[in-house]
């Protein structure tokens, strides 16, 4: 089997990619849903006490709620900015975090064992195969992996999200490195390295939900993106916002839209 190389690697990567979206992120991002955290507690065997790690943990989506679940959770992030917003978040929810500057090229030291390591839509930054090696010498012999993410069907109510991507396009969104890697015909999906790795054994569970949201919230989930992200907008995000609001208007005069997407997690242990 020929591999494709991987996205990214420690002389490539760019540990700040998000910080211009901090503000953005944890408003209009799709929040993980309560039954899903339930879901996933339940298939690992977790329970109150049991030590966990959120890998790229941005502002504490994943790892806020599985604190909440009584779990030690420790935040592990590359951009400050982040780690400051989920150590907010929980301080607000009345939970805490052990927040440490960190990633998968560079684990903080004396970490671990945990019971389990999540990451949510951050698998795809990180050179897959050397983090699964490295995963496996932190996660207990009981302990699992879990890949938050969300997918969205080809449906009449999600046409605002293709109309997102294609204004993308046209501002850079298709150089990205993970948009052109996923376009290749080499390229190999999550399911496929966890296949080569340790944690062989997989299963995936998710819910389908759906949300109103504003004209302004796409906007901002816009901006929430490392694709249209302020920085990588730079002076034209101005003229990018106009071109998006103005094709939102014509979907829907009342600004009024629709999301349907799945919320699941792919959850891979040893055999």
């Amino acid at each position: 089997m020929t591999q494709a190389p991987e996205t990214h690697n420690p002389t490539t990567y760019e540990p700040r990619r998000f910080r211009t979206t901090v503000p953005y992120y944890a408003r209009f991002r799709l929040n993980y849903p309560p039954a899903l955290i339930a879901r996933v507690l339940e298939i690992v065997g977790l329970k109150p006490g049991d030590r966990a790690m959120d890998l790229g943990c941005g502002p504490g989506l994943l790892a806020i709620p599985f604190a909440r679940a009584g779990l030690k959770v420790t935040a592990v992030d590359p951009e400050p900015e982040m780690l400051a917003a989920a150590e907010a978040s929980a301080r607000e929810a009345g939970v805490s975090l052990d927040a440490r500057v960190g990633s998968s090229f560079d684990l903080p030291s004396g970490i671990g064992p945990f019971k389990l390591v999540t990451m949510g839509r951050a698998f795809h930054w990180m050179d897959r195969a050397e983090t699964l090696i490295a995963l496996d010498r932190i996660v207990a012999p009981d302990g699992a992996v879990a890949l938050f993410d969300d997918d969205h069907p080809r449906t009449a109510e999600n046409r605002w999200r293709l109309k997102l991507h294609e204004i993308g396009n046209k501002f850079g969104r298709g150089e990205s490195s993970h948009v052109v890697a996923r376009e290749k015909g080499d390229y190999r999906t999550h399911e496929s390295y966890l296949l080569d790795s340790a944690f062989s054994n997989i299963e995936r569970t998710g819910f389908v939900i759906r949300r109103e949201l504003t004209a302004d919230q796409i906007v901002g989930l816009a901006y929430s993106l490392s694709t249209s992200s302020p920085e990588k907008l730079g002076d034209r995000a101005a003229e990018f916002e106009r071109e998006l609001r103005a094709e939102l208007a014509e979907f829907s005069p009342h600004g009024k839209f629709v999301e349907i997407a799945e919320m699941g997690a792919l959850i891979a242990r040893r055999h």
